[in-house]
């Protein structure tokens, strides 16, 4: 009994069965056929004897429906889905490659991890979008030169815990993230706690690239007041204030594209930052900042691109106050008589300045980002401390002591009052508050 066998070409083998079913007819020479199949005339005719002694089949290629040899194996196969479902869930397979490649360097490469997830029925977390044209802005050519910083409001905790504020810089020549912290919203100490430990690690930035939002810049939109016009200059931030005093240039973007840069670190951080906080089950503020402090070096070693010049235009910083007396919050306070100003109800004693020159009009006063309360003048600063209490309050607290308790009273025998005769007059009773005072008598 004679059986058929189904033969499944593929696009390629068909073109070359048309071709050289010509070249067995003779319409075609082999040169013509090599030429029209861009292979060369010896593989022409070994097609075609092929085809002769097998008859289609031939055209298949012989490792169609068998095993590769570097296939991996399942059982890799499988322990990779099934860490890709429990611990590192949620993570993309270019970071779970990376992360498995820690432990075990026989990790396959993160196209073939996609391959396996897929075939595993696990979809990536993030689909990607075609970017929108946009004319992309040449890197500053040495690091240094330009600082982008921004505040990213996410739901970083995935429900674990509160909504957070990642406020975090990236250096515009080599893409290396120099300082974040997380907050409960974005606000100026973030901006200080990043720029000093962008200070400490590499040095004053020339420029800093920022959004316009009112933590740099008082309503850009709004007309100078009178005082700004007679100065010539706009009033500052708390920030701008830092920034003018160490010498770092402002720039404000006018849309999130402009700098693009930080605004794709978000997209990264949202990806890696939340899969890594996920897996150390971070629940609150200070465990997530625990975290950021060990991601954000692999972070660096991962994502940092040389710079155009390798000579950086990170500035030391200068001799004098530390970075946390220049980034950080001032007030004007006046002096009282007594050496002593006013600060959120209670009064703070000022030193003996150096020189024993007296405090008069007003002074400078810094809250720093741990707290401690500072008094500049021109070249010098003086720590704060409580000022002693003044007589009043000193009175005032005694007076408020509680009392020692002494033994009640004892008991009286009750004074029954009879009702007073008619046309006589009242009595007071014996124990009457008239009778506790001696008589005056008149001279």
């Amino acid at each position: 009994m004679e059986t058929r066998e189904t033969i499944t070409l593929d696009a390629r083998a068909q073109q070359r069965l048309l071709v050289l079913t010509h070249v067995l007819a003779g319409e075609l020479t082999a040169a013509d056929a090599a030429a029209y199949l861009r292979l060369s005339v010896r593989q022409v005719g070994r097609l075609v004897e092929r085809l002769r002694s097998d008859g289609v089949g031939g055209l298949v290629h012989g490792n169609r429906g068998r095993r590769p040899a570097n296939r991996i194996d399942e059982a890799v196969r499988a322990s990779i889905a099934e860490e890709a479902r429990t611990t590192y869930a949620g993570f993309n397979p270019a970071h779970l490659a990376e992360t498995l490649a820690e432990t075990d360097p026989a990790t396959p490469s993160a196209r073939t991890i996609r391959r396996i997830l897929l075939e595993a029925g696990i979809r990536p977390p993030r689909t990607r979008r075609p970017p929108a044209h946009r004319s992309r802005r040449e890197r500053m050519p040495r690091a240094g030169m330009l600082l982008q910083t921004d505040g990213s409001r996410h739901d970083w905790l995935e429900g674990r815990g509160p909504y957070l504020t990642l406020v975090a810089g990236i250096d515009d020549a080599t893409g290396e993230v120099t300082g974040g912290t997380f907050r409960a919203a974005e606000d100026a100490a973030g901006y200080f706690l990043m720029l000093c430990q962008t200070v400490t690690r590499f040095g004053l930035p020339l420029a800093l690239y920022t959004d316009l939002h009112g933590i740099f810049v008082k309503d850009p939109n709004r007309p100078p007041t009178l005082t700004e016009q007679l100065t010539g200059r706009r009033s500052l931030t708390q920030v701008g204030r830092a920034l003018e005093a160490a010498g770092i240039r402002w720039i404000g973007a006018r849309s999130p594209q402009a700098k693009g840069r930080s605004e794709r670190l978000w997209g990264t951080l949202q990806d890696r930052l939340a899969s890594e906080l996920r897996r150390a089950h971070a629940a609150t503020l200070e465990e997530a900042n625990e975290l950021l402090a060990w991601y954000l070096p692999r972070h660096n070693r991962r994502f940092v691109v040389p710079a155009a010049d390798p000579e950086a235009a990170w500035r030391p910083w200068p001799d004098g106050p530390p970075p946390e007396a220049v980034f950080c919050f001032e007030y004007s306070r006046r002096v009282e008589h007594d050496a002593t100003l006013s600060w959120d109800g209670a009064s703070l004693s000022l030193p003996r300045r150096r020189g024993g020159r007296a405090w008069t009009g007003r002074v400078i006063v810094q809250e720093r980002l741990d707290g401690s309360l500072w008094a500049r003048d021109v070249t010098d600063l003086y720590p704060l401390s409580p000022a002693p209490p003044t007589a009043p309050l000193l009175r005032a607290r005694d007076l408020a002591r509680v009392p020692e308790l002494t033994p009640p009273p004892e008991p009286r025998e009750p004074v029954i009052d009879r009702p007073p005769s008619a046309g006589s007059t009242p009595r007071p009773r014996p124990d009457h508050p008239w009778r506790r005072y001696p008589a005056v008598r008149p001279r």
